[in-house]
């Protein structure tokens, strides 16, 4: 896709008949776009961020830029998919899909799936229209329409119709932080003062929501980058320790340790 990805969108559909593996795709990478896949037959296996999945029919998936992933053979399957930077992305779609990771494979119900194959038909034949004077607009904004579709399949499926507490409030506005600011900010008190609130109730606020202390979700996060880059890049456990913002190198090492369950040598040599 790489070589066709000029304008910032690609969709594409692939019907693969046998077995087929893409050998780049097949490698541990990262992408500096936001990739989303419908099955539409067949299955196909992938890896997200180190958890194994099989992508079946009538599914769909999302990939974050900041995702390490890979795919698995293919065989006899359809599948489109379709991919958009931030650049050309809707500003609030980007917010919401941070909000959906990590986002598992999704089957549709029969309506919701129609809807997105039909659209997706539509953008194909659009993408295909470059002679119109309005080609990349109305080419970004049937894409936009159906990564829209994407998100609030989503969200219907993750969110309550009942309005959200006050705790389930400011956990989703720490978790957004985090998100941006682990690199820097690695102690509840940094993001409770982020916040304009106090460490405890924040700890409060987050444990009562999701079971575990503010702390936990700051290791996780780090430990899940340094995972990312253990696993696709060439940099040394002290040079990666050095980008997540840890001067003291061994204090990086048993954070991982006590996260991941093993030393950062040993998670490389085993994946």
């Amino acid at each position: 896709m790489s070589e066709t990805f000029g304008t910032g969108i690609v969709i594409e559909k692939a019907s693969i008949d046998g077995q087929h593996t893409f050998e780049q795709a097949s490698q541990s990478h990262r992408d500096d776009y936001h990739l989303f896949f419908l099955q539409e037959s067949g299955v196909s296996p992938i890896e997200i961020d180190f958890q194994k999945h099989i992508l079946k029919p009538s599914s769909v998936t999302y990939i974050n830029p900041n995702q390490v992933h890979r795919l698995g053979a293919f065989e006899n399957v359809t599948v489109s998919f379709w991919v958009i930077d931030n650049e050309n992305l809707n500003p609030e779609y980007l917010q919401l899909l941070e909000e959906i990771l990590p986002a598992k494979p999704l089957i549709l119900n029969d309506e919701s799936f129609s809807v997105i194959s039909e659209t997706v038909n539509l953008c194909l034949k659009l993408s295909e229209r470059k002679s119109d004077r309005l080609y990349h607009s109305l080419f970004k904004d049937s894409v936009n329409t159906l990564v829209g579709l994407v998100i609030s399949q989503y969200l219907e499926n993750v969110v309550s119709n009942d309005p959200p507490s006050r705790f389930e409030v400011i956990t989703k506005a720490f978790k957004t932080i985090l998100n941006k600011n682990f690199k820097t900010d690695k102690t509840p008190a940094a993001y409770a003062q982020r916040l304009n609130i106090s460490t405890h109730y924040l700890n409060e606020c987050v444990k009562n929501t999701t079971g575990h202390s503010v702390s936990h979700h700051i290791q996780q996060r780090i430990v899940l980058e340094a995972k990312r880059l253990l696993y696709h890049s060439d940099s040394t456990v002290k040079e990666i320790a050095a980008e997540l913002g840890f001067d003291d190198y061994p204090y990086f090492s048993r954070i991982f340790s006590k996260v991941a369950g093993m030393t950062a040598l040993t998670f490389r040599t085993k994946h």
